[in-house]
């Protein structure tokens, strides 16, 4: 399995993580390859939302795109 497979079914079992939390499951666990598993209280989908930035950041980087950043512009 190559990086950018392995990141997206991370993604993949991220956002289902997410979603069950969002319908009312308690504690939902995540399988991060080579690391173990990692679970979530209903209390901790912010840092859930967080790994799932990150997954799609790291995908984009794998893929050869830059982190973009906002620009704020203010007159």
């Amino acid at each position: 399995m190559t990086k950018i497979e392995t990141l997206r079914k991370q993604l993949e079992e991220a956002e289902q993580a997410y979603h069950e939390l969002m319908i009312g499951a308690r504690t939902v666990s995540v399988n991060v390859e080579g690391v173990g598993s990692t679970s979530y209280a209903q209390a901790d989908s912010s840092k859930l939302r967080e790994y799932i930035s990150y997954l799609k950041a790291e995908i984009g980087k794998a893929n050869g795109l830059k982190n973009r950043k906002v620009i704020k512009v203010s007159f």
